[in-house]
């Protein structure tokens, strides 16, 4: 992907990076990877079999990036929730899997970043891997 002209401020280097995670910890469920900020984002992997042309997936990820940037604003409840709840054990937030009918959305954000992947079904525990190498990645 280096050869692409990003809207945000990622790398060619950056995004190759979260590509690879989500491919090697997804597989072939994977569907998108979608780097985000507040104001813009890239689409940094499509699964071929999804959309004919590049400006439809942009389109249709859009929308779905339009709902996950509130995200951003949700920090300082999901930081209160965890102190409220953590001496009942819920612990710090990592990240948003969003359960559809056929497949989920996954959000992970560090501070003003985010990716967002979407993937077919599949078993919940590779979430946790890919969500947490990405956030090496964006804590850099």
């Amino acid at each position: 992907m280096t050869h692409h002209t990003f809207e945000t401020d990622i790398s060619g280097g950056s995004a190759d990076e979260i590509v690879r995670i989500a491919r090697t910890g997804i597989g072939d469920e994977l569907r998108s990877v979608v780097y985000f900020t507040p104001s813009d984002f890239d689409l940094l992997y499509v699964r071929q079999d999804l959309y004919e042309y590049p400006d439809e997936a942009r389109e249709a990820k859009s929308e779905l990036i339009d709902m996950e940037t509130v995200g951003f604003a949700e920090v300082p409840v999901r930081n209160g929730l965890e102190a409220v709840e953590h001496a009942n054990g819920i612990g710090e937030y990592f990240f948003t899997i969003r359960v559809h009918g056929d497949g989920f959305v996954v959000r992970k954000i560090v501070d003003d970043v985010g990716v967002v992947l979407t993937t077919d079904s599949m078993d919940v525990a590779a979430f946790r891997d890919a969500a947490t190498a990405i956030e090496r990645l964006l804590s850099e």
